[in-house]
C-alpha cells in the first residue's frame, strides 16, 4: 500500500469510502462489509470515510461497529457534519453526540464540515448556527484530532468558506479526476487548496463509477495506449496530481476491494505526456457548448440571467446525464434568474462571438430539469 504523510500521520492512499457499501434486500449487507473491511486493514488501509446521511444513516452504525472489533490506534475514521441539509443548521452538538454514540467512538480522527455548496454557503458562514465555533470546541477538547470540509460548490463559493474559516482548515475533499480536472474546475481548487497549505482528500475519483466502464469512446483512446484501463489510469492520473493525500474509493463489493487494494501498491504515476492525452481526450468527451464565458450577453439581459454560468451547469447536467450538482447550483439561483425566466428576447445571441442560440440552450435546459 502507499500512503502519504499528513502532519504525524501516514494515511494510505487509498481510502475506504462507505457511501457506497454492499447491500442485500436494500440494507447494508454487514457481513461481506466487515469482510471488506478487515482485508482492508490487513492489507494497508488505514482510513474509513463515513457519513451521517450514507445508506440513510446507517453507514455510521455499521462502519463503528465493524471498526470496534479493531486496536483503536490501527484506523482512522472520518465523518461529517450534514449541512447539505438545511433543517441540521442549529443542530450541530445534536448530531455530533449522536454520531459518537452511534459509531461507538470517543472521537473522530478527521471530521468534516460537509458539502459546501451555493445552496449551504450563507447558513454555514451564519454564526447564529454555531457549527464552526462548536466543532472548533471539540478539537480542542480531543474528540475531534483533524477538522476539514468538503466542498461541491464553484471555486468562488470555496473562497468564501475559506475566507472566514480557512485558517483553521486542515484538509479539503474535493471531486477530482481527469474529466473533472478542468470540467468542474478541480484544478484551480488545488492551486488555492496549494497556496493555503491545505492538502487535498479526493472523492469521487472514478465519477460514481462513470469512469470505469470502457465506452467507445475510451477504446478509441486505448488505440494510442494499448495499456489503457478506465480504472487503472484514473487511479494513475491522480498518483500524479500533487497534493493528494488520500483517495476515497467507495468499493461496493469484496472484489472491487481487491482490485482497488493491488492498483495502490504500485507507484506508477501518469507521465506528463500521458497526463496531457488523458486531459485533453477529457476535453474532447466533455465537449459541450463551446461558451467562453466572454460576458458580452450578461449586460443586456432583461431577465438578469447570468447566462456563462448557466451554460455551464447545462453542459454539466447534459454531460452527467442529471447528477445532483447542476441541480443543486440551480436551486441555489432566484427563479427570477434562472433558464426559465428567458423571454427569448435574442439579444444575447446576437452578441455572441461563438453564435450559440442561447434561447435555445434555455429553453432546453428548463426542460430537462423539470
Amino acid at each position: 500500500m502507499l500512503y502519504r504523510s499528513f502532519k504525524d500521520k501516514k494515511l494510505s492512499l487509498l481510502s475506504m469510502g462507505t457511501m457506497r457499501l454492499p447491500t442485500i434486500d436494500g440494507k447494508i449487507n454487514e457481513d461481506e462489509t466487515a469482510e471488506m473491511i478487515d482485508y482492508a486493514l490487513k492489507n494497508g488501509v488505514n482510513y474509513f470515510d463515513t457519513a451521517w446521511g450514507y445508506h440513510s444513516g446507517e453507514s455510521e452504525r455499521v462502519v463503528g461497529k465493524i471498526l470496534n472489533k479493531y486496536p483503536r490506534d490501527s484506523y482512522y475514521i472520518a465523518t461529517k457534519f450534514p449541512g447539505y441539509d438545511l433543517n441540521n443548521m442549529g443542530k450541530v452538538e445534536e448530531i455530533f453526540e449522536e454520531q459518537l454514540r452511534k459509531t461507538g467512538m470517543e472521537y473522530f480522527d478527521f471530521y468534516l464540515i460537509h458539502n459546501v455548496c451555493e445552496l449551504n454557503i450563507d447558513e454555514y458562514l451564519n454564526p447564529v448556527h454555531g457549527t464552526y465555533e462548536y466543532l472548533l470546541k471539540q478539537k480542542e477538547n480531543g474528540r475531534i484530532k483533524h477538522l476539514g470540509f468538503s466542498v461541491h460548490g464553484t471555486t468562488e463559493t470555496m473562497n468564501r468558506f475559506l475566507s472566514k474559516y480557512g485558517k483553521s482548515m486542515e484538509f479539503c475533499q474535493i471531486q477530482l479526476n481527469w474529466i473533472d480536472y478542468e470540467f468542474q474546475k478541480a484544478n484551480e481548487k488545488i492551486e488555492i487548496l496549494s497556496s493555503l497549505n491545505i492538502p487535498v482528500w479526493v472523492m469521487e475519483p472514478l465519477r460514481g463509477g462513470k469512469l470505469a466502464k470502457e465506452t467507445g469512446e475510451m477504446k478509441a483512446f486505448s488505440e494510442k495506449h494499448p495499456d489503457f484501463s478506465p480504472v487503472k489510469w484514473s487511479y494513475r492520473f491522480l498518483k500524479s496530481i500533487e497534493g493528494v493525500t488520500t483517495v476515497l474509493s467507495g468499493a461496493s463489493s469484496f472484489e472491487q476491494m481487491k482490485d482497488n487494494i493491488k492498483l495502490f501498491s504500485v507507484d506508477d504515476p501518469l507521465t506528463d505526456s500521458e497526463k496531457n492525452d488523458l486531459l485533453g481526450f477529457a476535453r474532447n468527451m466533455t465537449g459541450g457548448v463551446p461558451c467562453t464565458a466572454c460576458r458580452y450577453c450578461v449586460n443586456d439581459c432583461p431577465m438578469g440571467i447570468d447566462i456563462p454560468v448557466i451554460i455551464e451547469m447545462y453542459n454539466e447536467y447534459t454531460f452527467t446525464g442529471g447528477g445532483f450538482l447542476a441541480p443543486m447550483r440551480l436551486k441555489s439561483i432566484p427563479e427570477e434568474h434562472r433558464p426559465s425566466a428567458c423571454i427569448s428576447c435574442g439579444k444575447c445571441k446576437e452578441l455572441c462571438p461563438q453564435s450559440i442560440d442561447i434561447p435555445k440552450i434555455m429553453e432546453d435546459f428548463t426542460q430537462k430539469i423539470k
